[in-house]
């Protein structure tokens, strides 16, 4: 039952991740529901820097295939507690970041805005982790495009990826029953891309139906892959044109388990709403 409950907590983080929040978003009061009555809230602290999004360096430049590329590196505007001497910088994390949103988006940085966030932990996920928040418009809104990542604020491995915009139609965001009965299309996805970003350290079990959903105006669903030594990675995808939005790793789920979350037949995360960043 508890593995059942991470699943579902981890589905609905992905849609959490797709909205710009980013797994605990900074600033924000998190609340999770395990039962109608019974609700555990979980506050987080951080400190606020004086300036909204202070530059701490120059627009970071990359040698790679021969081409310069520049990005700028900022503080969060919901701020940021202060990393300790183990953790990786700022500027080393948003590196590492750039690298996996590189190899699972294809995602070229160049003139991007890097926004990122630390946390030493929270109830919830008790592990210190930087997140950053990528857009190549200097102030985003809800309906800006934006990629995230969520890593290991010390070993800089990989805890969530994730992509999110604003379509410009409007495609059905209600439950697909059928999609539900046949998935088969989404789990072949899944599969793909588990192998293609070496998700799992085991070969492949199978792949689940997870949950269905929306972020914004993008219905998503979310698949489960599994491995022949139980590892699990959960891959979420566009119902409108199948595009990847979201990977949560199985470093995550294994987290969130560890923070021994109180059983129930459904856990959701609420989250405040997102604040522009400016």
């Amino acid at each position: 039952m508890k593995r059942e409950n991470i699943l579902k907590l981890s589905a609905t983080t992905l849609a959490i991740i797709g909205t710009g929040c980013i797994l605990f978003n900074a600033a924000a009061e998190s609340v999770i529901v395990a039962k109608a009555d019974q609700v555990y809230t979980v506050s987080t602290s951080y400190q606020v820097p004086a300036a909204s999004a202070a530059a701490l360096s120059a627009p970071k430049t990359n040698e790679e295939n021969n081409e310069a590329v520049n990005y700028q590196v900022l503080v969060d505007s919901l701020g940021s507690e202060t990393p300790t001497e183990k953790d990786l910088t700022m500027e080393e994390a948003a590196a590492a970041s750039a690298q996996y949103l590189k190899d699972i988006f294809g995602l070229d940085l160049e003139g991007a805005y890097v926004y990122m966030s630390y946390s030493q932990g929270t109830v919830t996920f008790p592990r210190a982790f930087w997140t950053a928040s990528v857009s190549f418009e200097e102030i985003l809104t809800p309906e800006s495009t934006r990629w995230g990542c969520f890593i290991d604020a010390v070993t800089g491995e990989l805890f969530t990826a994730s992509h999110s915009r604003h379509l410009d139609a409007n495609p059905s965001l209600a439950y697909d029953a059928e999609l539900a009965k046949d998935d088969n299309g989404y789990a072949q996805l899944a599969k793909q891309i588990a192998e293609k970003c070496n998700l799992l350290s085991s070969p492949i079990a199978r792949v689940e139906y997870g949950c269905q959903g929306y972020t914004g105006n993008d219905p998503d669903i979310a698949m489960n892959v599994l491995g022949e030594n139980g590892e699990i990675a959960v891959i979420s995808f566009s119902r409108y044109d199948q595009t990847l939005l979201g990977i949560l790793t199985n470093s995550a789920c294994e987290v969130q388990e560890s923070a021994d979350i109180k059983d129930s037949d459904m856990v959701e995360i609420i989250t405040s709403d997102a604040q522009p960043l400016k």
